[in-house]
């Protein structure tokens, strides 16, 4: 990428070794001071059009890499996602079965305890073989 203006530099650093006048004549000397302005201006242009070309490519490939990673990203998004939810469902069964089975087991115990109570109720209870008074 940076050739083009590597090629430029040392084209426009060539023509500034030539143009020096060899002798001390000003009509060449004006000739020559124009001369290396415009040389030095057409570098100029085509250094910032090479810039701007490079410049171009690069925001194009970027612009590629920035979309295919956006569209790793959202594969990788979508899979985390199902995974997740496999994963919150079989959670979800799973306590649902335990849930189940603490009350199962609490239903258990307290009719047993129920059982034992009557039958401990019973055997405190006092029978007489006396009928009741009337009154």
């Amino acid at each position: 990428m940076k050739t083009p203006i590597v090629l430029a530099a040392s084209a426009a650093t060539f023509l500034l070794g030539l143009s020096f006048p060899a002798s001390s004549d000003e009509n060449k000397a004006a000739d020559t001071k124009a001369t290396v302005k415009e040389d030095a201006k057409a570098v100029g242009h085509t250094v910032a059009s090479d810039a701007r070309a490079v410049a171009t490519t690069v925001a194009k490939d970027s612009k590629a890499v920035g979309h295919a990673v956006a569209s790793k990203s959202r594969q990788a998004g979508a899979a985390v996602a199902r995974d997740s939810k496999a994963a919150g469902h079989a959670i979800a069964e799973d306590s649902r079965k335990a849930g189940a089975a603490v009350a199962h087991g609490a239903k258990v115990v307290g009719t047993t305890v129920k059982e034992d109570a009557k039958k401990v109720k019973t055997a405190v209870t006092h029978k007489t073989d006396d009928p009741k008074p009337k009154d």
